[in-house]
């Protein structure tokens, strides 16, 4: 079976020496250097550009070898007759609790605070609370939601969450609903945002959600960029009503040189790097989408293209 890697984020050389050695039986590719586009029965894709896909008539799967398919979405030539699967891969999903759990436990030890004392060359005591002190509240209750939500709990935070639509986790308050995210705003101090972008999260982390979280609180955002409405995140942070933010995403990335999130002595930014996709253990995943293709099989992680994940 002829195989495409398609996309300036599919890193062929950690991708191939391991697909080759996995399935020796197949053919693989890097688009557009291909024998015959109509052979290529799978497309393994990080960002495609436009139109790319759409010159591969047979195809028969789509594998995002990232969690998140909300690029490959809005591009209008995407092939919507041709099954998208989504990469949910354990390590993905390990590397995204760790970081939620380094935040968290940064802004609830007031480790933030302590770096700029440093700075200052100042000596003083912060006073110290406890786990069971603080509610977390996680946006998203999916792969990733779950299992940051199932570790915070084990530590000892309160732990709430929200999602589209309703969940059942042990230990964990689970919202969904219009109400239930206030809900879950209210009670929060600290607010990780581990939502899909889609239309109804485009813009979501506003003034709105700012101002119903508990005064002082923190805000983990790991989503997508465009859910935030980075004025009125500014606005919040400048008047005291979230204490602190954590950013990993953005609406334009590479952030600019010159943006003031760089400098701002309320905010860490890291470059998008909370969860990113590791060949060693996602070739799992490919390798078992690509051989229930050939079975005939319902491949894993479909996107449902309506709800945009």
């Amino acid at each position: 079976m002829d195989i495409a890697l398609v996309g300036d984020k599919t890193y062929p050389q950690q991708w191939l020496p391991l697909l080759r050695e996995r399935l020796p039986q197949d053919r693989f590719f890097i688009y557009p250097d291909l024998d015959d586009p109509a052979q290529v029965k799978i497309a393994l894709v990080g960002s495609p550009q436009a139109g790319e896909l759409d010159a591969l008539p047979n195809l028969q799967l789509v594998q995002c070898l990232w969690m998140g398919v909300d690029t490959l979405l809005s591009d209008r030539s995407l092939p919507r007759d041709v099954p998208l699967a989504r990469m949910v891969d354990p390590s993905m999903v390990n590397a995204m609790t760790e970081i939620v759990l380094a935040w968290v436990i940064d802004f609830h030890r007031s480790l933030h605070q302590y770096r700029q004392q440093q700075a200052q060359r100042r000596w003083a005591y912060i006073p110290q609370r406890i786990a069971s002190d603080r509610t977390v509240g996680i946006l998203g209750l999916g792969e990733l939601g779950r299992a940051a939500a199932q570790a915070l709990n084990r530590l000892g935070f309160n732990v709430c969450g929200w999602s589209r639509t309703q969940k059942s986790i042990p230990g964990i308050a689970c919202h969904s609903s219009r109400q239930g995210l206030d809900a879950v705003l209210e009670q929060s101090d600290v607010l990780v945002c581990l939502l899909p972008l889609t239309p109804a999260t485009h813009g979501l982390l506003s003034r709105r959600v700012f101002e119903r979280m508990k005064r002082g609180a923190a805000l983990i955002s790991l989503g997508r960029g465009a859910q935030m409405v980075t004025a009125d995140l500014l606005t919040a942070l400048d008047s005291g009503q979230l204490a602190y933010a954590y950013l990993d995403v953005f609406e334009d990335e590479p952030l600019p040189e010159n943006h003031f999130l760089w400098t701002h002595r309320q905010v860490s930014i890291t470059p998008h790097i909370a969860a990113r996709t590791e060949p060693r253990t996602a070739i799992n995943v490919a390798v078992e989408n690509i051989d229930r293709v050939r079975r005939g099989e319902r491949p894993l992680y479909l996107v449902d293209l309506e709800a945009g994940y």
